[in-house]
Parts: C-alpha cells; structure tokens; sequence
C-alpha cells in the first residue's frame, strides 16, 4: 500500500501534477463515499491500485501526442491522472461516459485540478468525435474484442490504443485475433505481476468482424 508521497516517487510526477492529483483525489474520496465510482475495499490502497496504476501509462505514450480518448472514464482512472500528467504538455484529454453521476464526477475533479478536458456523456458507440484523436485508452471497461469495435468507430490512420488487462489478456487477444488485424506490444503492469499493458496500432476489422458488423 503506497502514500501519496511513495506514489509521487514512484511515479516520478512534478510536484504541479501532484497538486493536481490531490486536489482530484480530495473530490474522488468525496464522491467515492456517496457513489460507486470503485469498489470500496480499494479505497485505501488508491495510491497504488489505481492512481500508480493509471500513471505507469504516461511514460509508454509516443511524444508528440496532442489528443488522448478513454473510453467508459468512470472514476477518472486513467484519463483525469494523465490529463494532470501532461497538463503541461498540452495533451487535451476527452473522456466517453454513459452514467450521469459518473460524468458530473469527471467534470468536478477537472475543475478541482485546474485542467481543460472534455467529458463526453453518452454511449461510446454513439459518440462523434471531430477529430481523431492520437491515443485511446481503457481501463476495466471490456473485454478486448469490445474495446477494439468501439474504437475503430472514433479512430484515424495513426491511432494508437493502450488497454489496462488483467490476467485473462491471452485468451482475450486470440478471441480478438479472430475478428481484428493488428499489431500489438505487450508491457508488464508496474503494480500488478499478473497484468498487462496492451499497445495496439494498424487496427483494422477481419472478415468475421466485417460480416458481423452487416448483421448488427
């Protein structure tokens, strides 16, 4: 279980992100005590099990990066600890949310931590973005054949994805092998032995994927 200042060391964050951090966390834990943003038993072990978890993504990101998507936002995790990471970077951080509470939490602790975002409530499949963003993320959303049909419908040419998966990865990427063409890169979890980062480019739908695309 880390502290706020062992995560600050471990995650290498500037003390301005850490400020942004902590003024996100003083509104999660509000939130996080009326709504069920987590599971509850993860609370205390926050600093670890979701906020170092969500900033072990930052250093995988290509520089450059302008425009990062996450899909099914929820409590923030990764989108709102990136978008405080890379505030000075002008890395724009939109976030997809379906859930009312859910979305209204996201834009609180955006303006709590002083950072310009993008909260989008709606159902990621009917969501329209104007632009094609750089980089889509996830984390405990779906599995990964879902994740990869929501966003092939917002991604460009050069999108790139990184997924947050636990230990059933494999059997998800041969599952999405069967319907998606891609080039993947695995990364081991800085905070779980048994997860793994997914680095996903040149996605594009196989033939089943196609064919039950036309039946939906």
């Amino acid at each position: 279980m880390l502290t706020k200042d062992e995560f600050a060391a471990a995650a290498a964050v500037s003390p301005a992100a850490m400020a942004r951090l902590e003024a996100m966390d003083a509104v999660f834990l509000d939130s996080a005590s009326r709504h069920n943003l987590v599971a509850r038993s993860t609370i205390p072990e926050r600093w670890s099990r979701h906020y170092l978890d969500s900033a072990q993504l930052a250093a995988l990101l290509p520089a450059g990066i302008s425009t990062i998507v996450d899909l099914g936002s929820g409590a923030g995790f990764p989108a709102l600890v990136l978008a405080a990471m890379l505030a000075e970077k002008d890395v724009h951080v939109t976030m997809i949310e379906s859930t009312g509470k859910k979305a209204a939490f996201l834009s609180a602790a955006a303006d709590a931590m002083g950072v310009a975002v993008t909260v989008i409530q709606d159902r990621i499949e009917s969501t329209k973005l104007k632009f094609s963003p750089d980089i889509i993320t996830a984390r405990a959303l779906a599995r990964l054949d879902k994740l990869l049909d929501y966003g092939a419908g917002i991604q460009g040419q050069n999108t790139k994805y990184f997924f947050l998966k636990g230990q059933d990865v494999e059997d998800e990427l041969t599952e999405a092998a069967k319907c998606w063409h891609m080039d993947v890169k695995r990364h081991t979890s800085h905070t779980n032995p048994q997860a793994t980062i997914l680095e996903i480019e040149n996605l594009s739908r196989g033939k089943k994927s196609k064919e039950r695309t036309k039946r939906g």
